[in-house]
């Protein structure tokens, strides 16, 4: 039986202590994500909801790339967000991210120790020879 691949795995004493993403049996799973924010390094996750949607999803389609995959593999997003009044204008920008057809998709309220507005987590099929 095939053992899953970790990639991107916490390190020891990590306050996130998960694995970033997960392959097995074909299939890549990503673990709930916001925009990188590092105001030390100059990254800011956005000003505005879609531009937290645009590098949030960037950060995820980089995760994907390294598991083999890739935003059309996509089959299933969580979307995760922190205020209801910015759904329309979440989801305005999230479409676009995907056009070649939308996932399967849930949104749920998220309430973690961050400020960020969206969060993604999902599931992708590995790309063919992967």
């Amino acid at each position: 039986m095939e053992k899953p691949e970790f990639i991107e795995k916490p390190g020891q004493g990590d306050p996130r202590p998960f694995s970033r993403v997960c392959k097995a049996g074909g299939m890549v799973y990503v673990s709930g994500h916001s925009a990188p924010h590092n105001p030390d390094a100059g990254i800011y996750r956005g000003d505005t909801p879609a531009e937290e949607v645009r590098n949030a999803l960037t950060y995820i389609k980089t995760l994907l790339e390294q598991a083999g995959s890739d935003i059309d593999h996509v089959v299933q997003v969580t979307m995760l967000i922190t205020d209801p009044a910015d759904y329309h204008a979440l989801n305005a920008e999230y479409i676009k991210h995907f056009p070649n057809g939308l996932p399967a998709r849930h949104t749920a309220r998220f309430g973690v120790p961050t400020q960020a507005r969206v969060g993604f987590a999902c599931i992708a099929m590995a790309a063919k020879g992967n």
